[in-house]
């Protein structure tokens, strides 16, 4: 467990550090804001969907070293899946952030570096802060443009 906690501290800094997607993406077809009022954690997903799939994703905001490292994570996942395949990891990725997984179906494995979130779970406050840019896309990919509040 040691190894995975570490394993979590290292990709968790090295992407609040080292965003990847960072930045606005001037032609995304699908924009959402997201807040999370509790740690002050604010987003904007930019999503660029052709033809059923996610072309390009990006994120700008400020917020906690977790909830930027989530959506970090996220876009380096969701750049080039189909939107089965986002909704399907968006699905997966709730289920190990929110319920105990020892009894799961979840395959941590098949998650790859998304897998260091299941940390999370140790901080039940920080839940909403790895959870939001997740909850964006889900929007985004579902044609919504609504703000998105974990409150």
């Amino acid at each position: 467990m040691n190894d995975l906690q570490e394993l979590y501290r290292e990709v968790i800094l090295d992407h609040n550090r080292h965003p990847r997607n960072f930045g606005e993406l001037e032609d995304a077809n699908r924009v959402v804001e997201g807040v999370n009022p509790l740690c002050g954690d604010r987003m904007t997903l930019y999503v660029k969907i052709i033809d059923k799939k996610v072309q390009d994703i990006r994120f700008k905001g400020t917020g906690c070293a977790i909830s930027v490292a989530s959506s970090s994570l996220m876009t380096e996942r969701a750049k080039g899946g189909s939107l089965d395949e986002v909704e399907s990891l968006f699905e997966q990725v709730h289920e190990m952030l929110t319920s105990d997984i020892t009894g799961s179906s979840i395959n941590l494995e098949n998650l790859d570096k998304l897998a260091v979130l299941s940390g999370v779970r140790e901080y039940p406050t920080r839940v909403k802060c790895a959870s939001l840019a997740w909850h964006a896309l889900k929007s985004a990919i579902a044609g919504s443009e609504d703000k998105i509040s974990t409150e």
